[in-house]
């Protein structure tokens, strides 16, 4: 089955996106097609930046703080357990974190913590599907797909304020 994708630069690094042939979200991974291609299978994959520009304009638009949600269709490949930790973790609200117990508790399964931990680990979507927001019950970072640090980067980038605008910015000063 083909499948389309796009590889284009944020102010973290490289950003890929593969795309089934109806548009929707498949895959994502900081890095280029070869960290791309660790997250979802496919027997033909084609360079497409034009089916790509909806999810470039909103991940640039994130990255400007213009955008807190994502609105692209997405069709991530799980069990239930796993598409249902997903969904939560769409449920949290920019800015905000939860822990693993927290998120383990919010669907109704409380004793499952290292499995919300397994469910994260192999979200195939990742920023769009924000699991970087998840952190250990000490509130530690834990792991991430694409290292510690840029987990780091992208729960700070939600924390900090939204830029102002020149003309905001010479009003105030």
């Amino acid at each position: 089955m083909r499948q389309f994708y796009d590889t284009f630069p944020t102010p973290v690094g490289d950003f890929s996106v593969a795309l089934n042939a109806t548009g929707s979200v498949i895959a994502t991974a900081f890095g280029g097609l070869p960290e791309l291609r660790e997250r979802f299978t496919a027997d033909e994959v084609i360079h497409d930046p034009a089916r790509a520009a909806d999810v470039r304009r909103e991940v640039t638009e994130y990255f400007a703080k213009k955008r807190r949600l994502f609105t692209v269709p997405l069709m991530p490949s799980g069990t239930p357990f796993q598409q249902n930790v997903w969904t939560a973790l769409q449920k949290i609200p920019f800015g905000a974190t939860r822990s693993y117990g927290e998120l383990a508790t919010e669907i109704g399964k409380p004793d499952a913590s290292r499995a919300i931990g397994r469910a994260n680990a192999t979200n195939p979507i990742c920023l769009i599907i924000p699991c970087h927001r998840v952190i250990g019950g000490d509130g530690s970072l834990t792991g991430y797909a694409f290292g510690e640090d840029l987990k780091r980067q992208l729960i700070a980038h939600e924390s900090a304020p939204a830029p102002t605008s020149g003309v905001a910015a010479a009003r105030t000063a």
